[in-house]
């Protein structure tokens, strides 16, 4: 899996939202193309060790949001993400590490940690350039 390290190494992190349920990461590539890295599986950013976003928030509504939350893009998800995204475009923090370890745990230093938690071989994540080749976990299943 050393392609992602090589596609995400040195990029800059430029969002972090959702397509329906799956978690999206955006990044600026070294050249200005666009990366993203899917999220399939459960995700979580942290911030100095504190989490600051996990997939699981898109299950809950922002208060008041009422039941129809998350078709209208108004869980706790997407208020926090909203806010990272903010500091995320004041910072433009780059990738500086990426190590994809045992069973597809995908890690990229900024800090998210994505980690498949299906033993079946259903895609867990994936990192591309737009209009690029596709890299994930599991291997071939992408």
């Amino acid at each position: 899996m050393d392609e992602v390290g090589r596609l995400l190494e040195g990029a800059v992190v430029g969002s972090v939202g959702r397509a329906v349920d799956m978690g999206v990461v955006e990044f600026a590539g070294p050249e200005g193309q666009v990366l993203m890295v899917h999220l399939q599986c459960p995700f979580r950013i942290l911030q100095g060790g504190k989490l600051i976003l996990g997939s699981q928030d898109m299950t809950y509504p922002q208060k008041g949001a009422g039941p129809d939350a998350f078709d209208r893009f108004a869980t706790v998800y997407d208020a926090r993400a909203e806010t990272l995204n903010r500091g995320l475009a004041a910072l433009r923090p780059p990738v500086t590490a990426v190590t994809v370890g045992p069973a597809g745990a995908l890690a990229v230093t900024w800090e998210p940690e994505a980690f498949p938690d299906c033993s079946g071989r259903v895609e867990a994540w994936r990192a591309f350039a737009r209009g690029g080749e596709h890299y994930g976990f599991p291997p071939g299943q992408v």
